[in-house]
């Protein structure tokens, strides 16, 4: 009697254990194949918690032999965490992230545990599934959302494999028990577990190392002391500081230099600003033409000035800029702006000060002995650089009366800031942005209090994208660490209120001196094509005479590569206003 009650009672665990399993592998099946929200994946995953939890109590869970009461605790631990991420609705993505991974870890530890207790084969795959579990919880906890995707997949892949697990347990153990039996044990059924273990923790392991790679950046150096000035400074902007001669990145045919000048900061103080000057070897004593060129977004700390860069003229119109250097014998200025290469925060974004660096850096130019060069210029500007760009031909009659801007050229430009920020604050390009505004604005504008307003769980991405430039390697650690960011960097209230009131002070509208050339891919994701085309309506009803060109395929990046149709109609058009040909503008 007392043993039909136990096989009863046997029989009936293992259906519930096969349910449980069932469960766990439709749940992973189920987050990794719909298309789900992160919110949603998460909490997909606490019900994943809620049954492992369940089937380790029982101990169905196909993890070993491990002492009964420590079986209990770990389960019990897993599924009130797998509770607690279905019930605090009220807690940010991250903190349910860390709730979830931490049972991922406790679950991964049992299995160690259980593995130390049961025969070679479990024994071994044991130690191999525990650990990738681990590993997988500590990837996790440093990463929480180093991309939807890894935790939608890791995730998945970890509730079908613990499914999987204890759905096949219980066929192996009586497998085991009758090749035992017959003293002929097979390999393959003894050791398949272990097969499957040492995969999922190979795979894993490949994704820590692959997240290492991803997230360690470049190593560019920290500005030397030829970006230190010596005080005190001139009392006046535009003024040449010193300059040496630069090597690194610069094409054939011409010759470069790094500046140092003064120019103005947000509070209207005089600082110092780095900046590169290239012009072509074959030159004569005349007066070069001069194109004043806006960078784009480079990061805002001063490792990331592009006079530092292996690259610095490949920002933005590079081919372009090469093009009119040698072989059309223009010069070109860029100006690295305040707080790039120079100390302090950079003001990214902020259009007063761009416009004034982009000015004093030509004007500091015209001071650079064995180089000649004309005070009239035409303005280009990529992405910020376009912001920049458009920013420059705005202020251009008041603040630098000494030069004459014949035309302003943005390619993809961050116009509409207020726009631009609401249509892309939930993506990855907009969270990384949002993220150096978040840094940058919070110590150039004291007032709005930045750090304080953001949405919880987005401080650690915040800092940590603030250290990283946006080129080269960095730019990839950037933008996976803005995966990193489960929501919105700025709650609605804080971006509908005073910070969207900044936002739209610093958004140019004109008017402008001199034509101007926009310049839009359709296929761009970062400056959204359906935000340019209403602030370019916009301006249009405003009476300013814009040449709006778009590029169908392009993306962000892809609109000033060198194969860009706009390559040649750039030259071309830069080429029209320096000889004073009529514009044709689209409205």
């Amino acid at each position: 009697m007392v043993e039909q009650v136990g096989e009863r009672a046997g029989g009936n665990r293992r259906v519930v254990g096969v349910v449980l399993a069932l469960a766990s592998i439709a749940l992973g099946a189920l987050v990794i194949l719909a298309p789900l929200d992160l919110p949603e994946i998460v909490r997909l995953a606490g019900v994943g918690l809620v049954v492992v939890g369940l089937a380790t109590v029982i101990g169905v869970d196909g993890a070993g032999h491990s002492r009964r009461w420590v079986r209990i605790l770990t389960g019990a631990a897993m599924a009130a965490a797998g509770i607690v991420v279905l019930v605090w609705q009220s807690a940010s993505i991250r903190s349910l992230l860390w709730v979830m991974v931490t049972a991922l870890i406790v679950h991964g530890l049992h299995t160690l545990v259980a593995a130390v207790r049961s025969e070679t084969d479990r024994r071994v795959a044991g130690l191999f599934s525990g650990t990738a579990a681990v590993l997988l919880g500590l990837l996790c906890l440093v990463w929480p959302v180093l991309a939807i995707e890894l935790i939608k997949y890791a995730v998945g892949a970890w509730l079908v494999f613990v499914g999987l697990r204890g759905l096949l347990d219980p066929w192996l153990h009586r497998r085991r028990e009758r090749a035992a039996e017959r003293a002929q044990p097979g390999l393959l059924r003894r050791w398949g577990r272990t097969i499957l273990a040492v995969t999922v923790s190979l795979v894993v392991a490949a994704l820590a190392i692959g997240s290492a790679l991803l997230l360690r950046g470049d190593e560019r150096p920290a500005p030397d002391d030829f970006y230190t000035s010596s005080e005190p400074l001139p009392a006046e902007a535009g003024v040449l500081l010193k300059a040496e001669t630069l090597t690194v990145g610069v094409p054939p045919g011409a010759d470069a230099w790094r500046i140092l000048y003064t120019s103005t900061a947000p509070d209207d103080t005089v600082v110092a600003v780095s900046g590169i000057v290239i012009a072509p070897s074959d030159r004569t004593q005349d007066a070069l033409p001069l194109l004043s060129v806006a960078h784009g977004t480079t990061g805002i700390v001063p490792r990331c000035a592009p006079s530092l860069s292996p690259t610095p003229f490949a920002d933005g119109a590079g081919e372009a800029l090469t093009q009119m250097v040698t072989e059309h014998g223009w010069a070109g200025v860029i100006s690295d702006y305040a707080g790039l290469g120079t100390p302090g925060m950079h003001p990214y974004l902020v259009g007063q000060v761009e416009a004034r660096n982009v000015h004093d850096a030509s004007l500091a130019a015209q001071q650079l002995g064995g180089l000649s060069l004309s005070s009239d210029t035409v303005v280009w500007g990529h992405s910020q650089g376009g912001h920049g760009a458009l920013w420059t031909g705005q202020i251009a009659e008041d603040y630098a009366p000494g030069l004459t801007v014949l035309g302003i050229a943005g390619m993809a430009p961050a116009t509409d800031l207020y726009t631009l920020a609401e249509m892309s604050k939930g993506e990855v390009g907009g969270k990384t942005v949002s993220a150096y505004i978040a840094h940058s604005w919070n110590v150039v504008f004291p007032d709005l209090d930045l750090a304080g307003r953001l949405n919880p769980g987005t401080a650690h991405g915040v800092e940590k994208i603030g250290d990283l430039c946006f080129n080269e390697q960095d730019a990839i650690a950037a933008l996976v660490r803005g995966t990193q960011i489960p929501e919105q960097v700025f709650p609605d209230s804080v971006l509908d209120g005073d910070l969207g009131e900044k936002l739209r002070e610093n958004s140019p509208t004109g008017p402008w001196p001199a034509p101007v050339l926009i310049a839009q891919g359709l296929a761009d994701s970062l400056v959204k094509p359906a935000m340019q085309q209403d602030w370019v309506d916009a301006r249009c009803a405003d009476g300013e005479p814009l040449d709006y060109r778009t590029f169908p395929g392009r993306d962000h990046n892809g609109v000033v590569a060198a194969d860009s149709p706009l390559t040649p109609q750039l030259v071309s058009w830069t080429l029209d206003r320096w000889n004073r040909v009529a514009p044709t503008p689209t409205c």
